[in-house]
């Protein structure tokens, strides 16, 4: 286990207190006018799957869970569960969609991704940057609507919603990013 200071947490890391692991689903450093800073930080228990807030001095350190990553593809979802194949001993597993979050926008069956491991347990997934997702449904485009900024909403095959550009259709797949959850381009 490695140890890590709390102001260089950041979103996503997995740490460890008292037996349980955590990852950090939001922070936040605050520096009021005349005190310490501090750091505020959002948790997410992996194993309970309760949430927590805490406080953290910038000076606290916390142990950060090391994890093993193996290359696994995306079979299927049945219910809530996810179910995901070792591409080398073709093992199954599963986890739960609470465990993973949002990621479940961006899970097309298939997908080859990398899921994390603490010991034998898993307790996430790695995604690429961008993923290329289908647009299932969107209005149509306004004919000779020149404006850049102008977008709407386009529901890709995952159910993911993202803001496109007029010029957009259903059937086009477009590449979303994984970090933001916005529209890059066309893909």
């Amino acid at each position: 286990m490695a140890s890590i200071q709390a102001t260089r947490l950041k979103k996503g890391m997995l740490i460890k207190q008292d037996q349980d692991l955590f990852r950090v689903l939001e922070l936040q450093h605050v520096t009021p006018g005349n005190l310490r800073g501090f750091v505020r930080v959002k948790l997410r228990n992996i194993r309970s799957g309760t949430l927590s807030d805490q406080k953290l001095r910038s000076e606290d350190t916390l142990e950060r869970a090391t994890l093993e990553q193996k290359d696994m593809q995306f079979l299927y979802k049945d219910g809530e569960d996810f179910y995901f194949m070792d591409t080398a001993s073709y093992d199954q597993i599963h986890i739960s969609g609470e465990a993973l979050g949002d990621s479940v926008n961006y899970l097309k069956p298939e997908m080859t991704i990398e899921v994390e491991f603490y010991g034998e347990e898993p307790v996430g997934i790695e995604l690429p940057q961008t993923v290329d997702l289908k647009v299932t449904e969107t209005v149509p485009g306004i004919k000779g609507a020149t404006a850049s900024n102008q977008v709407k909403p386009a529901t890709l095959e995952t159910g993911l919603v993202v803001q496109v550009p007029p010029f957009i259709n259903e059937g086009d797949v477009v590449r979303v990013s994984t970090e933001s959850g916005e529209y890059l381009s066309r893909a």
